[in-house]
């Protein structure tokens, strides 16, 4: 039985209250926490199965975001593991436990070693453009600014969900000079841009990048005007399922977050409308990928993916998630 406060939080992450493709991984084992402190199982065997039931839940909840089911992915394989020690179910408890609060702590550990890898390529001086929300891509900016760079900042408001407005409203209280536009506005100021800095929801094998509707164009305004195109991302929003042919799947949201209910029906409901939540930019047109374990060009995902999660190409269980 999945605990009540576990389908709560998988409800915010559904409905975007919990957003952020680290913020969402974070929330997703701290839900974890609470079906393995919830749970009335006998023995560890049932303490994993009623986790992975939880799991399974959350990992339903954003289609995305690879951040998410590699998360989980981290707290199960472990757990699995541990299955074969012989432990009490509380001592299981505690061990699972532990392993959650491992990867909420190397989670937030990784956003702070990518400010500062980041921040290495920012130059006094320069002027950013940055693109929705990300704590990894915020991390970079402020990081250079605290080393005492002057830096100017162009945030998106990113449509049509605003969550530049976060953006700008973190850079604003770090005390960086903020400017906030309009999408469409990127190309037009694109020749003032000396770097573009996102985030990513994930990568895959090829280096490719999904992450915010309207990055892919951002990229390709970068391209014509010769602007260097970084992207900040732990190594856990590197795609496992790419490495087998898998495709990630673009979720699509609801069309009232483009255009309200009243306002559809007064132009009538024959309208149709699209509302992708994520976009795609080939490798081509990213420079570098900053990560916890340096700076790497696109072309060397492949690396990265088969350090961090070679693993699941050997193991049995993927159909766990």
């Amino acid at each position: 039985m999945i605990p009540p406060k576990v389908k709560e939080i998988g409800r915010l992450i559904k409905i975007m209250e919990i957003r952020g493709a680290g913020k969402i991984a974070r929330s997703a084992v701290g839900a974890l926490k609470i079906a393995i402190d919830k749970s009335k199982g006998k023995t560890p065997y049932d303490i994993f199965k009623d986790m992975l039931e939880s799991a399974r839940y959350l990992n339903s909840t954003r289609p995305t975001a690879v951040s998410l089911p590699n998360a989980l992915r981290y707290v199960i394989k472990r757990g699995r593991a541990l299955l074969k020690e012989d432990l009490k179910p509380d001592e299981y408890k505690v061990r699972l436990t532990e392993i959650c609060d491992d990867f909420i702590l190397s989670s937030e550990m990784a956003v702070r070693k990518i400010g500062e890898i980041g921040s290495r390529r920012i130059q006094d001086g320069d002027t950013i453009l940055t693109h929705c929300n990300s704590s990894a891509a915020i991390r970079v900016i402020t990081t250079a600014h605290k080393h005492g760079k002057n830096i100017k900042v162009y945030a998106t408001e990113t449509r049509p969900r605003y969550q530049g407005r976060l953006t700008a409203r973190a850079l604003v209280a770090s005390g960086i000079d903020v400017t906030l536009i309009v999408d469409s506005a990127a190309r037009l100021i694109m020749n003032k841009i000396d770097k573009v800095i996102v985030g990513a929801d994930a990568i895959s094998v090829n280096g490719a990048l999904i992450n915010k509707i309207g990055t892919s164009l951002i990229a390709l305004a970068a391209n014509e005007a010769r602007t260097l195109f970084f992207t900040a991302a732990e190594t856990y929003k590197f795609s496992p399922i790419t490495m087998l042919g898998g495709l990630i799947e673009i979720e699509e949201r609801d069309a009232s977050e483009v255009i309200s209910p009243s306002e559809h029906e007064k132009i009538g409901k024959q309208l149709k409308v699209y509302n992708p939540a994520f976009d795609v930019t080939p490798a081509k047109y990213i420079d570098m990928i900053f990560t916890e374990k340096g700076a790497i060009p696109p072309q060397a995902a492949y690396v990265i993916l088969q350090e961090e999660f070679g693993w699941w190409l050997k193991e049995p269980g993927l159909e766990d998630l």
